[in-house]
């Protein structure tokens, strides 16, 4: 398997995890209800998921580390 097919499935897995949520769910709730189903989703694909990881932003002179983006 090439890389670019590698990446090609694991892109399929993570969109099909977020349209399975977002169907089991609908629309309209928080945020981190969906985050916590489309990570428990991802993990039961066999994808390893983090969240609320820090991430620096740098935006022109101003450096920022967000809790989330």
């Amino acid at each position: 398997m090439t890389e670019k097919e590698r990446l090609n499935r694991i892109t399929e897995s993570i969109i099909g995890a977020a349209i399975e949520v977002h169907r089991a769910l609908g629309p309209g709730l928080l945020e981190s209800a969906y985050e916590a189903c489309l990570a428990f989703e991802l993990v039961e694909r066999g994808l390893k998921a983090e969240q609320q990881k820090p991430l620096p932003v740098v935006y022109r002179e101003v450096n920022s580390f967000p809790d989330s983006l």
